[in-house]
């Protein structure tokens, strides 16, 4: 069984390095523009190294990942070394495939697009089985160590590094196009990956508790906490509901909601950076 599991992991990650590899030949490699990604400073560095853009980007991965163990230590599981490993492959064999390849749409703009959209699938998937690409991620996990820098900041400098060399080789038209697909890219990552992973905190109070309590608990099987909190204008006591669920339990409770109490005073927040319990454990409701 769990070489069964091992077998359709790496085949998931083979996939969804493919698609970051075809994204990159195929769109990127024609627009000559360096969006946020090592291979698109591949691309400028082709211009003064004899070498191709898989080979570049080869070296350029190996030697981050050498970087990377040396100062982050085993952050780096096989998964990053696969990938890392696997995308210049990738692009190799597109270019012994396609060694007269132009371009699809012959406009860079559209190229650009074109990029951002096909590289974002890619990159969700590796996201999703707690993969990445390498190249920047390794920079920004380095810098995050050691300069103490947001990774998603740090993600965002290094790309924009990487646009801005473009200026080095090409006319201020790639230049623009450079800055505006890193940007652009961050912004469908953002939708593809973290939008996804957003879950909402959702806090009620309401005289249906316990039928809301019972729907959260028994229909959505999420996990609740009960706080006793006082209004100010009153001073009455009430229990509140405490309760953490992503974007298709939150439209059902709200629905549930609105049909028993529409009165009921709900807070949302979205909430990303917090570790949750496994549904399949208990959950304890806590009281005062």
């Amino acid at each position: 069984m769990k070489k069964f599991a091992l077998i359709k992991e790496i085949s998931i990650l083979t996939i969804a390095t493919t698609i970051v590899g075809a994204a990159v030949f195929f769109f990127l490699m024609p627009s000559h523009a360096s969006v946020s990604s090592i291979s698109g400073l591949a691309i400028v560095l082709t211009n003064f190294i004899p070498l191709q853009v898989s080979t570049i980007t080869m070296i350029m991965n190996v030697f981050l990942l050498i970087i990377g163990f040396i100062t982050c230590g085993a952050e780096f599981g096989y998964k990053t070394v696969y990938t890392s490993i696997l995308l210049p492959v990738v692009i190799g064999i597109f270019e012994r495939c396609f060694p007269d390849f132009v371009s699809f749409t012959g406009d860079a703009t559209l190229d650009v697009l074109c990029y951002i959209f096909t590289v974002s699938i890619g990159i969700a998937i590796l996201f999703n089985r707690n993969a990445s690409s390498g190249g920047l991620d390794i920079v920004a996990k380095i810098l995050n160590k050691y300069l103490k820098i947001d990774l998603g900041k740090a993600m965002s400098a290094a790309g924009l590094c990487v646009a801005v060399s473009s200026i080095l080789v090409y006319d201020t038209k790639t230049l623009i196009l450079s800055i505006l697909g890193t940007y652009f890219n961050g912004m469908i990552l953002d939708h593809f990956i973290f939008d996804q992973k957003l879950k909402r905190r959702v806090c009620i109070v309401s005289p249906f508790e316990k039928e809301i309590r019972n729907y959260i608990l028994n229909e959505l099987h999420s996990g609740a906490s009960i706080y006793k909190v006082i209004g100010a204008y009153r001073m009455q006591e009430h229990n509140e509901i405490i309760t953490i669920v992503d974007k298709s339990e939150f439209q059902k409770l709200m629905t549930f909601i609105n049909k028993i109490d529409p009165q009921a005073f709900i807070t949302v927040y979205k909430v990303s950076d917090m570790q949750y319990r496994s549904k399949s454990m208990p959950e304890r409701i806590f009281e005062e």
